[in-house]
């Protein structure tokens, strides 16, 4: 087993045990209750899947990255919504029914669409929907709505298992960084001279926007609309290009900079959206 193969083994665990957790957490009837609303469908799916991939295509027109980076930026754009959300969401002091929307709808949008606009998006690549459609539908997927049926149908069952899962899910990340940093350190700090880094933090800053134009909805609403859009799926993108085959170094690495990079974006604009917060609450109770 190479070092590539290890590492995909690896991503496979993280996407599984952090979507696994997610679907735990998931309340399925504040879910279908957030999904009534034309409104919320409309703003997620056209910033997921118009905006965001308009505005990855626009940045690999405008900066001058090198096409494995503009590559990974595009695969970027396609998976919304870190599974991490339900934190942000706190911190923003955001409303949690409406992520608990963003959440399933942003992980079934991105394992049916990205596998269809990625070979549109992408000049070139000669990897088949079905090759990446496959791994994203066992290991995002699936056991999203494994979680979801335990904890719709067997609440104490969850109860029980959610806090191993979670920590499971910590763990899994830990090692995904350990391999990173262990197999790709030096890559990682050869892509700080390129536009690489730029470009995932002018992406996320312009997904936020939504949190300006996300028409009708309130304050708190507007919070976990934005956070849901501009936060990426990890997991998601590295099981996607476990699929290409002769994976260039630099494109890797551009996943791999979707992990501390945003990060430190989202949690700036969740702080910034919970002092907002607490002006929206101030002004109500004035």
């Amino acid at each position: 087993m190479n070092s590539q193969q290890a590492f995909g083994i690896v991503a496979i665990f993280y996407a599984v045990a952090n979507l696994g957790s997610m679907g735990l957490e998931l309340d399925l009837r504040e879910t279908a209750k957030s999904l009534r609303s034309i409104r919320v469908l409309g703003l997620t799916l056209g910033w997921s899947w118009l905006v965001g991939p308009a505005l990855a295509v626009l940045l690999t027109r405008v900066l001058p990255m090198a096409e494995p980076y503009a590559m990974g930026l595009l695969i970027f754009s396609l998976a919304p919504t870190a599974p991490a959300l339900p934190l942000f969401i706190r911190i923003a002091r955001a409303d949690m029914s409406l992520a608990a929307a963003v959440m399933p709808l942003s992980v079934v949008g991105t394992v049916v669409l990205m596998p269809v606009l990625a070979p549109f998006l992408i000049p070139g690549l000669t990897v088949s929907s079905w090759a990446i459609g496959k791994p994203l539908l066992l290991t995002v997927l699936l056991p999203l709505v494994v979680g979801v049926v335990i904890r719709e149908y067997a609440a104490p069952v969850a109860d029980r298992v959610f806090p191993a899962v979670k920590k499971i899910a910590g763990l899994s990340t830990l090692l995904l960084l350990v391999f990173t940093l262990v197999f790709h350190g030096r890559a990682l700090l050869s892509a700080l001279g390129s536009f690489a880094v730029g470009a995932q933090v002018l992406f996320t800053l312009g997904m936020a926007l939504s949190y300006t134009l996300g028409f009708g909805l309130n304050q708190a609403q507007r919070s976990a609309l934005a956070l849901g859009v501009c936060s990426r799926n990890g997991g998601a993108m590295f099981v996607a290009i476990t699929a290409f085959p002769n994976l260039d170094p630099r494109l890797l690495v551009m996943i791999l900079l979707a992990v501390p990079v945003p990060v430190i974006v989202w949690f700036l604009l969740a702080r910034f959206f919970a002092s907002r917060a607490v002006k929206t609450l101030e002004g109500a109770v004035a």
